[in-house]
């Protein structure tokens, strides 16, 4: 009795992984059963996903390849609880994107938080806007961000790396592959433990993964008042922009006021601030530097020229966190993990692992 009660709980950690790892890789069964050539059949598939059968090492190493994850990636118990996600500009996500949303983000977050069990580090993560009251207006979201930038110890300058600064604070930031529609979400993991994520291929435009990780943060650290769903949106893009370029630093670099801006003078402040150029003209007009008439004729001219999503003037910027492989050669450097479990920390081939540690070295 009791051997099959451990092989029963044995194939459902295989059924509870194998689907997780599918749905992160966005595959469903038939599409599984196609990238594997039918070498193994979805009939076959979907009894792996039952419980009822576990596979042999080949057909497992089959399985490995295809979605790429380790072998003993399914047989590692998770307790790892997503909150409800929120997606930024997106009214709905499709189910297929969602799943690969919610597992990717499941699997990577139970490798890290294992990783910083191991070293014994905590999640000591404090809201600093927990007490600020009520956001509802542009006026208040001015003020949290100049407090947000006064508690972190931020100064006026430009911020390096939005992802790194997160990260210090203890919010996990999580890189994910999905459709090119999504840019970013934020959600709580555990009840405890801030998350947000950006879309990796947005990875050729730093600017907009920065302004789409403050926007994320807005949504994780404001109170808001009693405003619909795309005032809150208006109130987080708000946020962002006052988090990159704070009034008083906007000011000292364009003037209190004036008639018109040029593509020249934008173009050297967002290489300087990472925040795109069309995100300056709506702040200029937040902080009453240039009238609404002047911002719709810039945002219609950069439409026009096909600069909307590809600007004229690039932010060379690198927005990535670090973290965690410092943690992984911590582990290595203190014994605590073996290159072994390192590379599984990774989720990589050992030789894979190695390779990267000495183009690291």
């Amino acid at each position: 009795m009791k051997f099959t009660l451990i092989f029963d709980a044995m194939n459902q950690t295989f059924a509870d992984r194998f689907k997780s790892a599918r749905l992160r890789s966005g595959f469903s069964l038939q599409e599984l059963a196609n990238k594997l050539n039918n070498q193994i059949t979805k009939q076959a598939l979907h009894k792996y996903e039952k419980g009822a059968v576990v596979p042999d090492s080949e057909r497992l190493g089959l399985l490995s390849n295809v979605m790429n994850v380790r072998p003993d990636y399914f047989f590692r118990e998770t307790s790892i609880q997503i909150g409800e996600l929120a997606y930024r500009s997106l009214k709905s996500v499709p189910a297929k994107e969602e799943y690969k949303v919610v597992e990717q983000t499941r699997e990577y977050l139970s490798r890290y938080l294992e990783l910083e069990e191991i070293l014994g580090l905590e999640n000591k993560f404090e809201n600093p806007l927990a007490d600020f009251g009520l956001v509802s207006e542009y006026a208040q979201v001015n003020l949290a961000a100049d407090l947000l930038r006064k508690k972190w110890e931020m100064g006026k300058d430009p911020i390096y790396n939005v992802a790194e600064l997160l990260e210090d604070k203890f919010i996990k930031v999580v890189e994910i592959d999905a459709h090119t529609n999504f840019n970013g979400m934020q959600t709580w993991v555990n009840g405890s433990i801030p998350v947000v994520a950006f879309n990796i291929n947005l990875k050729g435009k730093p600017d907009r993964i920065r302004f789409t990780l403050l926007h994320e943060l807005g949504h994780l650290l404001l109170n808001f008042g009693e405003v619909t769903e795309n005032q809150k949106e208006t109130l987080c893009h708000q946020f962002a922009g006052a988090i990159l370029m704070p009034e008083e630093t906007l000011k000292q670099e364009l003037g209190a006021h004036r008639n018109r801006l040029s593509l020249q003078e934008l173009g050297n402040i967002k290489k300087h601030y990472g925040i795109s150029m069309q995100a300056i003209a709506r702040r200029a007009l937040e902080c009453g530097i240039v009238n609404d008439h002047f911002t719709k004729q810039f945002l219609n001219m950069m439409k026009e020229m096909g600069w909307r999503t590809i600007e004229p003037v690039a932010y060379e910027g690198v927005e990535k966190s670090n973290r965690f492989d410092q943690l992984i050669f911590r582990g290595i450097a203190e014994e605590q993990i073996s290159m072994t479990k390192a590379a599984a920390l990774k989720n990589m081939k050992l030789a894979e692992f190695h390779s990267m540690s000495l183009t690291l070295a």
